[in-house]
């Protein structure tokens, strides 16, 4: 039964979903059921229907390949690298780690094995509804993750500390992203060729019952415009989450297509 605006359904394998009436009670459920949780991160993606899979993962299914994966992935960031040089401004770091290049190259464009998270729910409910392009499923999404911090520390005491077998949350330190900074942001890694959605299931079999890793909130794709311009009354915009010139241009547009959107 759906009460206040929405309804939870049980959690399977430390996975709950949870549906909306519509976009207005997302600020209902995140104050009322989550408020005391800040231990999770939030995704937005415009289809219900999509996985939490990388853009490196995407692009390795459709490429045909004698090479392993692992060897593709590494032969891409040492490009990136190479690519890189003369363009980060004057003065880069230059001792950064792996995942602080895959990070550096996730937030300009390159596919990488991270997903984007954001510490603030509604920042994600602004990205999966940012594009026009109405879901196939009928059905926007935000998702919630705990961290998964419980599940690798299981792992690690059968597996003992295998990285390749978790689920890593990537912090970056490095300060040439300031599109990092506005969205609150931070990274996902899972094992290659692994959703995240699947790492929790796969992983989560065996937990308490009632254990939940992983929401997905469904919103009905119902009044996007209206949405936005909520957003943008609460400064959540493209013009804040993308510091630069590209979120100008594209903050502008929206105030040029959506009714009373104003800069």
């Amino acid at each position: 039964m759906m009460l206040n605006g929405y309804e939870e359904f049980d959690a399977i394998d430390g996975v709950m979903d949870v549906k909306l009436s519509s976009w207005r009670v997302f600020h209902s459920y995140v104050i009322d059921e989550m408020l005391e949780y800040s231990h999770y991160v939030w995704r937005g993606q415009r289809d219900s229907e999509w996985s939490l899979k990388s853009s490196i993962d995407r692009l390795v299914e459709i490429i045909p390949r004698k090479t392993k994966t692992k060897g593709l992935i590494d032969a891409h960031l040492k490009k990136f690298k190479v690519a890189t040089r003369g363009r980060r401004g004057v003065n880069p770091p230059r001792d950064i780690s792996e995942d602080e290049w895959w990070a550096l190259g996730q937030h300009n464009g390159l596919a990488t094995p991270l997903l984007d998270w954001t510490r603030s729910p509604f920042v994600a409910l602004y990205f999966a509804f940012e594009k026009s392009d109405s879901p196939k499923s009928g059905v926007r999404t935000v998702w919630a993750l705990s961290g998964a911090s419980s599940l690798n520390s299981k792992l690690k005491a059968i597996h003992g500390n295998r990285e390749n077998n978790m689920l890593q949350l990537i912090r970056p330190h490095q300060d040439e992203n300031a599109r990092l900074v506005s969205q609150g942001g931070l990274f996902t890694r899972a094992p290659l060729g692994q959703t995240v959605d699947e790492w929790v299931r796969s992983h989560a079999k065996h937990d308490e019952k009632d254990a939940i890793h992983l929401i997905r909130i469904l919103i009905p794709d119902d009044a996007r415009e209206e949405c936005l311009r909520a957003l943008n009354m609460m400064n959540i915009n493209h013009m804040t989450l993308f510091p630069d010139l590209y979120g100008a241009s594209q903050h502008c547009n929206k105030t040029f297509s959506i009714k009373n959107y104003h800069d």
